[in-house]
């Protein structure tokens, strides 16, 4: 039975870019299993794909394979790469970043290779749709049973042009930031939750939420903000029956700090 894979882009679905791309793969292996994850990443926010992907993988199956594609710079020198973790998965993609926090999520980078062997490509080729011509005929060959190593050069690493801001300290108190805001509205930091203190507040912008962290969504009265550890085991800051990006003005890279107390 074929692995299981994972897709996620900035295609958007008005287009068909997406059923495309699908269509490539199921051609190599038509006894595919594809998990959409997202195609909805803002467009060309190879740093935004990125989280996402990290947010997901560990939720399948050790083993599967994950098409990733937020590739502002297709056609250019940029390499398209297929790694595999040490978990076990392979993922596939442009080699701008975007793979690299879910491989370390999944253990670290175990194997790399360039996708230079084109007899493994599709038929069509064009200089803007490697997602349909190059990165899902190769999925659909790992999910057959290409070893990875016939896919191309052997690479040593990956590019590394970004990573995930860590939390920091100012006057003894954590200080972090919004790494994402999810369709609820809601601002996911980097803070994970297992250094957070037993009771704290929570300052964001001007609002300071009171008696953090809370159990669930409806531990305050509606359109009150709270904070608490989500699925991903970041802090979250929310607001109850409404949208804390909204509410509180907050965005991507918007300053938090934690006061124990």
């Amino acid at each position: 039975m074929p692995p299981l894979i994972s897709l996620l882009t900035d295609f958007g679905v008005k287009d068909t870019y997406v059923g495309q791309m699908k269509a490539a793969l199921l051609r190599v292996c038509p006894g595919a299993s594809l998990v959409d994850l997202t195609h909805e990443v803002p467009a060309q926010d190879v740093k935004g794909g990125a989280f996402l992907l990290w947010s997901a993988v560990e939720s399948f199956p050790e083993g599967s394979l994950h098409l990733a594609v937020v590739d502002p710079g297709v056609g250019s020198a940029r390499r398209a790469v297929a790694a595999r973790a040490r978990r076990g998965d392979v993922l596939v993609g442009p080699d701008n970043g975007l793979l690299v926090p879910a491989l370390e999520q999944l253990g670290g980078l175990a194997g790399a290779v360039e996708l230079t062997g084109s007899a493994y490509w599709g038929p069509r080729q064009s200089r803007t749709f490697h997602g349909r011509d190059v990165f899902a005929p190769v999925v659909g060959h790992l999910a057959s049973g290409v070893p990875l190593e016939k896919l191309g050069r052997t690479l040593e690493d990956l590019e590394r042009p970004f990573s995930f801001p860590r939390p920091g300290e100012e006057d003894g108190c954590p200080v972090g930031e919004v790494l994402h805001v999810d369709t609820y509205g809601n601002l996911i930091t980097n803070l994970p939750g297992a250094v957070l203190p037993a009771r704290f507040r929570v300052h964001i912008g001007s609002t300071v939420i009171e008696d953090a962290p809370h159990a669930h969504y409806q531990s305050v009265p509606a359109g009150k903000p709270l904070t608490l550890v989500g699925s991903a085991g970041l802090l979250e800051v929310s607001v109850r029956d409404g949208s804390a990006a909204e509410e509180l003005g907050a965005s991507q890279g918007a300053r938090v700090r934690i006061e124990p107390y």
